[in-house]
């Protein structure tokens, strides 16, 4: 008996609607209390598509209300970053279907490392604040919640080949089988990107994939994801001073030395180099209707290194100074304590560990309680593979690792969370999470006197989250109060001052918001306030391999109002709009400044002053247009002045600046049985082409010449401040076939 065709579409819908809720059983611990606040943006995976143009992740997450971008590069194709209320990405819990995906010593997540993984997700999920996080990095600004691998009930494939400014392309192949006969489905991308980028010598040269093997039983799931890539890119860290910037903004000083013949040289292999391999095998299973579990063993591999001329004191390398003939004497020799010289740092990371948990889903309720134990394993070394100075003594060997050091981490988890509705249209949410560190790091550490290091800390904290939200007719209002505990990162240990003694940090986090929601409009206000113990801030500077260095303060909070809302005009025309009003300050602060003189350091008192790197204003806006196939979005975003550092000293501050990016998009459907689909894509960035800066570093001292130690006396050098030129107007095109 044959079934008629809307017998056939009716079962095939059915069909797609179990497989989806297998899926969503991987993540669903992860985003469960999601509902309660409205601190959360969620884009969908066809949006990222459309927005993509070769730029990693966090510049298509810009209409995301109080966050931030930046570049090495100027373009956000090579390293890209992104802050959250101020708060820096290492900072920020980040998920791919429920796994950790922060690094397990500095807690940061490299996009570079997977670039193009946009085309491969279904979904991503920011909360602003705590959050929902379950496992993995503590939210201490955000969480960001990504999805893979979901289901496609048919066969597909897709070719996109894009091209723009300063030699940016990006071309990718995606396809698919659909849901067979079986139930099993294969999912394939590749994709590369190369760009010269915008900051000289800030080359890209990128490569990453996606791979997906699901079976849907018709209670369970087994899916195994593997996916990263490889990237390699010119280091531009270090930025560049006010007056280069001003005068030569694409300036890039990394990699530059002086030869033996006093010629101005670049080393070019001046580059860093990784791989790194995720592995995610995830298995779901739906008991019944209300009773289900999901559990994923995960493993994360990477391997590489950057390489870099320094002129560097030959001690911190394990060298031997050494004499020479002096050119303005010579019968006489002196001694050569720096020298120009080639250095790798290397870097091994293994990344192992398991998640699960059980959810319970009813009219009333909606429960989970899970874990989750991971065990990383990093080597960190460096070699010298090269000696510029003609002089060095044959004789004197330089083989084998100026540094070598093992690094332990073992992170454990448990958690019970609940929904629960009482009656029509109030909720309440409750969280509690107990989480374990165990951290080691042994051996010679990568700073001035190779110290031998012994570095052992356990940590025990307890994270609690409660909620209650209530709507009626379009109105929403909502209470959320949560708990959280931050350990420190490697950098924290190894690369603290005489006088820094890093200290877990903890985050009391407070959210108040209404929200109304009518046919064609929108309106919603969010007040927040993150009250700090012991936070850990950018302190300004940056380390060898360009990470901003932190310093813990007692007492700071964060403070503001995030307003949001959005219109629909006519019938093609929308506007969406985000503005944040934030106070973000550190209560009666002193830091240890540099005495150049004494070669010591002086306490410094500051009072109540502004948290670096966190603008009091930001705000977005997107007015957008649709008709047929055809598109237009005109992207706004403002972001207020902000320091360096946290001195409140001029010298010290970014200005404000205001960014707009166009897109244009045409679809072209062709209902044909080859090809199904022509996408024509145009971004226009920084479309009325403004010079600004999104990020840097600075470095204060005192020169001796003062008699007291006061801010007014800190010394700004044009030299101690590095800008990140981020590009002017740039533009960039793409096609996307479908078949």
């Amino acid at each position: 008996m044959m079934l008629a065709p809307a017998c056939l579409m009716a079962q095939s819908v059915d069909s797609l609607g179990r497989l989806l809720n297998l899926d969503e059983v991987v993540v669903i611990s992860t985003r469960l209390g999601r509902q309660i606040t409205q601190t959360g943006t969620t884009v969908k995976g066809s949006e990222l598509r459309t927005m993509n143009m070769g730029q990693n992740l966090p510049f298509l997450l810009q209409r995301t209300p109080s966050l931030v971008v930046t570049s090495d590069d100027g373009l956000g194709v090579g390293y890209a970053d992104f802050r959250v209320r101020g708060t820096a990405s290492s900072r920020i819990n980040m998920t791919i279907n429920g796994v950790p995906l922060n690094d397990a010593e500095s807690q940061g997540v490299f996009w570079v490392n997977m670039t193009d993984m946009a085309a491969s997700m279904n979904s991503v999920d920011v909360q602003r604040g705590v959050g929902t996080s379950t496992n993995g990095a503590a939210a201490f600004g955000a969480s960001v919640n990504m999805s893979m691998g979901e289901a496609n009930p048919r066969p597909y494939a897709e070719l996109t080949l894009n091209g723009g400014s300063y030699n940016t392309f990006r071309e990718s192949v995606k396809a698919g089988t659909g849901i067979l006969r079986h139930r099993f489905s294969l999912d394939a991308r590749y994709s590369k990107v190369n760009s010269d980028g915008y900051v000289e010598n800030a080359t890209s040269d990128l490569h990453s994939y996606f791979l997906s093997a699901s079976w849907y039983g018709q209670q369970s799931m087994l899916k195994l994801l593997v996916f990263g890539g490889s990237e390699r890119t010119g280091i531009a860290w270090d930025g560049i001073d006010p007056i280069t910037w001003r005068d030569a903004p694409r300036t890039n000083y990394s990699g530059y030395y002086t030869d033996a013949d006093g010629d101005y040289k670049h080393w070019g292999n001046h580059t860093d180099n990784y791989k790194q391999q995720h592995y995610q095998l995830h298995f779901s299973h739906q008991f019944d209707n209300r009773w289900s579990m999901s559990a994923a063993l995960h493993h994360t591999h990477g391997e590489g290194y950057t390489e870099q001329a320094k002129n560097g004191k030959l001690t911190e390398y394990g060298l031997l100074t050494y004499w020479t003939p002096s050119e303005a004497k010579p019968d006489s020799l002196i001694e050569v304590k720096k020298s120009y010289l080639i250095r790798r740092k290397y870097l091994q990371s293994d990344f192992t560990g398991l998640v699960a948990s059980v959810n319970y889903q009813a009219p009333a309720v909606t429960a989970s309680a899970g874990g989750a134990v991971s065990y990383h394993d990093g080597q960190h070394y460096g070699t010298i593979i090269r000696m510029i100075d003609p002089n060095f003594p044959d004789t004197m060997s330089f083989d084998g690792n100026y540094y070598h050091n093992y690094a332990d981490k073992l992170d454990a988890n448990v958690y019970a969370k609940a929904e629960w509705r009482p009656v029509s249209g109030l909720k309440a949410y409750g969280d509690l999470q107990y989480r374990f560190i165990d951290y080691r790091i042994s051996g010679i550490l990568d700073d001035e006197k190779l110290t031998d290091a012994d570095i052992k800390h356990q940590y025990h904290f307890f994270n609690p989250k409660v909620g209650v939200n209530y709507s009626r007719r379009g109105h929403e209002t909502y209470l959320t109060f949560a708990v959280a505990n931050r350990e420190p990162v490697r950098k924290n240990f190894t690369e603290a001052g005489p006088n820094e003694t890093p200290t877990s940090e903890r985050l009391y986090d407070t959210e108040l918001g209404y929200r109304y929601s009518h046919r064609i409009f929108h309106v919603g206000a969010n007040l927040y306030w993150m009250q700090y113990d012991n936070q850990l801030v950018t302190s300004g500077k940056i380390s060898s391999t360009g990470s901003n260095l932190t310093v813990n303060v007692k007492d700071s909070y964060r403070m503001g109002v995030e307003l949001m809302g959005g219109v629909q005009i006519s019938r093609n025309l929308r506007w969406d709009a985000n503005l944040t009003l934030s106070r973000n300050k550190i209560v009666d602060h002193e830091d240890w400044v540099d005495n150049y003189t004494t070669y010591n350091q002086e306490l410094v008192r500051y009072g109540t002053v502004d948290i670096a790197m966190s603008p009091s204003v930001t705000l977005g806006s997107t007015v957008s247009y649709h008709i047929a196939g055809f598109t237009a979005e005109l992207q706004t975003n403002y972001v207020g002045s902000q320091y360096l550092d946290n001195t409140e000293n001029a010298a010290a501050k970014l200005p404000a600046y205001i960014v707009n990016n166009l897109r244009l998009a045409y679809n072209i459907r062709l209902h044909r049985r080859a090809v199904k689909s022509v996408e024509l894509s145009l971004a226009l960035n920084n479309l009325l082409n403004e010079k600004y800066v999104s990020n840097g570093w600075v470095y204060s001292y005192f020169d001796g010449t003062e008699t007291e130690f006061t801010p007014a006396n800190q010394k700004y050098d044009n030299g101690n401040i590095g800008y990140m030129s981020q590009a002017p107007f740039n533009l960039h095109g793409g096609v996307t076939v479908r078949f």
